[in-house]
């Protein structure tokens, strides 16, 4: 029977930091912070009873002990890995999972996954909406479908679309009173949120409006819901064209104005690091979402929007 091992983040700390010789680039491989890899490295030593580090003003050397202990340690760590790799390997003709944005989901995704279930038939696709870039790995998530910067630290990031953001309503609303001409008319209309006021203010300072109040009316915490809102009349929304684009091509959205704005942000594909994103299931819903973004860009030139 084994005796009772030290606790796997400990292990995990030291490795790193015993590899780099820096708890600062352990820290940064590991995704914590330098305090937490210190901390886990002395909780370990005090388990132990020995030192593992000689630490200098400005080097981190391993003592006889720390140089003992590694050898094993990133061995074990690398069987670990291995046989990680080859669970997944063996796992790559099971269901799919994809972790999406629920706004996205409902309103680009799953209108068109039935493309995707045409062509991979053989691929079972398990849609899993979050707001959050979790654990990909710990959570068994294949890709993901993030919107952000992209600068995600222990994941790989691929962009997939920009976005444009522009005013959307009900055509109703568009036609009716008090009317909604001018960007300086939105003075006298209910205007809606997502969770970020910041792009209301974007866009009125392009359209050089300064008679709108940028924060008034209704918060939605979900894009969709924002959407349909508009949809349903009930104001003004500023959508994200990835969102308002199938609304506006059946016209149960108008454009009130031709004003556009870039978004700060893109959606990306996530992948977790490693060979991941070369899993034969991955590649194919990853090259069906290129040219799902292909085929929209055109559309809209073909159109001219």
């Amino acid at each position: 029977m084994r005796r009772r091992l030290p606790p796997l983040n400990a292990l995990r700390a030291f490795e790193a930091a015993a590899r780099h010789l820096s708890f600062t680039r352990a820290a940064r491989e590991l995704n914590v912070t330098q305090a937490a890899i210190s901390h886990q490295v002395k909780a370990l030593e005090e388990r132990l009873g020995l030192c593992l580090f000689r630490r200098l003003n400005r080097a981190l050397l391993l003592t006889d002990a720390g140089q003992a202990y590694l050898p094993d340690l990133r061995d074990a760590f690398d069987r670990i890995d291995a046989a990680t790799r080859r669970l997944r390997a063996a796992d790559d003709s099971g269901p799919l999972t994809v972790s999406v944005l629920p706004s996205f989901a409902a309103k680009w995704l799953v209108p068109r996954l039935g493309r995707f279930l045409a062509v991979a038939p053989d691929i079972d696709v398990r849609i899993a909406p979050s707001n959050h870039l979790t654990d990909l790995d710990g959570e068994g998530v294949d890709i993901a479908i993030r919107y952000g910067g992209g600068a995600w630290p222990g994941v790989r990031a691929e962009p997939l679309m920009a976005e444009d953001v522009f005013p959307v309503c009900g055509p109703e609303l568009a036609r009716g009173e008090p009317p909604l001409v001018t960007p300086a008319d939105l003075a006298r209309h209910t205007l809606l949120h997502d969770d970020d006021h910041a792009r209301w203010r974007m866009w009125l300072m392009a359209a050089e409006v300064a008679d709108v109040d940028p924060g008034r009316g209704p918060m939605f915490t979900d894009s969709s819901l924002t959407i349909q809102a508009a949809v349903a009349g009930q104001g003004v929304a500023l959508a994200r064209s990835a969102l308002a684009n199938a609304d506006l091509a059946s016209g149960r959205l108008v454009r009130p104005f031709d004003i556009t704005v870039p978004a700060k942000y893109a959606y990306y594909m996530v992948t977790p690091e490693g060979g991941a994103a070369t899993r034969p299931k991955v590649v194919a819903f990853r090259d069906w979402l290129l040219a799902e973004v292909a085929r929209d860009q055109t559309r809209r030139d073909e159109s001219g929007a």
